[in-house]
Parts: structure tokens; C-alpha cells; sequence
């Protein structure tokens, strides 16, 4: 899963992004709202962490033009304003959900993966099944069948989102976009050698293979 962080503070930025990154996420972050509107315009997140007071751009406007072009990304409000009338106003600019300073690391990585968990019409809130793998998302656990499996963060943010669209082909870029973030080179063969990883570790070892190559296209999780 990747995520957006528009946060102009660097402590506590720095705090969030390490953060999700120690929680398998790809992050990309923003120090004020023009650049976090023109990410979150140009590149695809699953979810999006956003301070209200932001240079050259605040926080509600970029929400609101994110709405205003289509643009669903599930939006938690991060914010010093405590007031009742300021969390009504961050929710009905298009946030989604509303955070305020000081807050705990834990709560918001609860909070963001719920967000996910709406957005791509997850019932389970902890636990992601499929065939005979099952996920624990909070305590980053995966076993197939009976046998536990030790995945690296990587591998373990690739098999989520091939789990959360199981039966769906997903292109490469597809990958990149959600399980790299930013920074990272598209002309190498990383998805490759990722999902060869990750096929290794959880299809080798079994008669009935999950993790299928459509050539040309990309990979799905399927049965058969």
C-alpha cells in the first residue's frame, strides 16, 4: 500500500513517514500543499494524511480540489485545530476522517488502514484471506495452510495488494505505484525480482500455485 504525507513539520513528518515505512508501506512526502496537491493529482495513492495549516496551499483547498477533480483518495485530516466546528468543516470538505495533535503512531496507522479497508470493500478488519493464505495485518503475519511464512516488508506490501484485488490482473506499473513509492526507478526490473521473491515463498513449496504471470499484462492471484 502506498500512502501520501503532506505534513510541513519535519519531526513530526519524519515520525509518520518512518512510521508507515516500518509498517510496510511505500510513503511519499510532502512539505506544503502545492506539491502535495501535484502528487496527489499525478500519482495514485491508497490513502492520504494531510495537515490543514500548509504553506503556499492549506489543507482544505488541496482536499477540495482533489474532490473537485474526482480525485477519491481516502483523506485523514491531521491537525492542531481541535474544535467541533473545525473537524465538521475538514469532513465536509472531503476528508474523510479526522485526526487531531498530538496524536498516538498507532491510531493513525488504525485509522489509515481503515480508511483502506472501506475504500476496497474489505469486510475483515485485521485478516486478509485467500485460498489457503491468510494475512494478519496488524501483527504482519502470513501463513499458507498450516505453514507460517516469514515475508520481508516488500514482499509482504506486494502480497496485500495482490490480495486485495485477488482475481484481478495488475500491471507492473500498477505494482510500482502502490507498493514503491516516489523515488523509485521504473527502468530497473525490481517488480520482477520482487514477485519472483515473493512466488518463491509462497507458491514453491505447493502443489496448487496462486500467483499467476499474464503475459504482457501483468499478475493476478487466482485459484487456477
Amino acid at each position: 500500500m502506498r500512502v501520501l504525507v503532506v505534513e510541513d513539520d519535519k519531526k513530526i513528518a519524519s515520525f509518520i513517514v518512518k512510521g508507515f515505512k516500518q509498517a510496510g508501506f511505500a510513503v511519499d512526502h510532502a512539505s506544503d500543499g502545492e506539491d502535495g496537491l501535484h502528487l496527489a493529482l499525478h500519482e495514485s495513492y491508497d490513502a492520504a494524511i494531510i495537515d490543514i495549516m500548509l504553506p503556499k496551499l492549506d489543507g482544505l483547498t488541496l482536499i477540495e480540489e482533489l474532490r473537485r477533480k474526482k480525485i477519491n483518495t481516502p483523506v485523514i485530516i491531521l491537525s492542531a485545530k481541535r474544535s467541533v466546528d473545525d473537524r465538521v468543516k475538514g469532513l465536509q470538505t472531503g476528508g474523510d476522517d479526522y485526526l487531531t495533535k498530538p496524536f498516538a503512531f498507532s491510531e493513525l496507522l488504525a485509522r489509515v488502514q481503515a480508511l483502506i479497508r472501506r475504500a476496497s470493500g474489505t469486510a475483515e478488519s485485521t485478516r486478509l484471506t485467500f485460498g489457503d493464505i491468510s494475512m494478519d495485518i496488524i501483527k504482519r503475519e502470513v501463513t499458507r495452510g498450516d505453514r507460517k511464512i516469514i515475508l520481508q516488508p516488500r514482499e509482504f506490501a506486494l502480497l496485500e495488494y495482490l490480495m486485495r484485488n485477488a482475481g484481478r490482473v495488475v500491471s507492473k506499473t500498477l505494482i510500482m505505484e502502490h507498493v514503491y513509492d516516489y523515488n523509485f526507478d521504473p527502468q530497473t526490473n525490481v517488480v520482477d525480482v520482487l514477485v519472483c521473491r515473493l512466488r518463491d515463498k509462497i507458491d514453491r513449496d505447493f502443489e496448487r500455485k496462486l500467483i499467476h504471470t499474464i503475459r504482457g499484462v501483468g499478475y493476478v492471484l487466482k485459484e487456477s
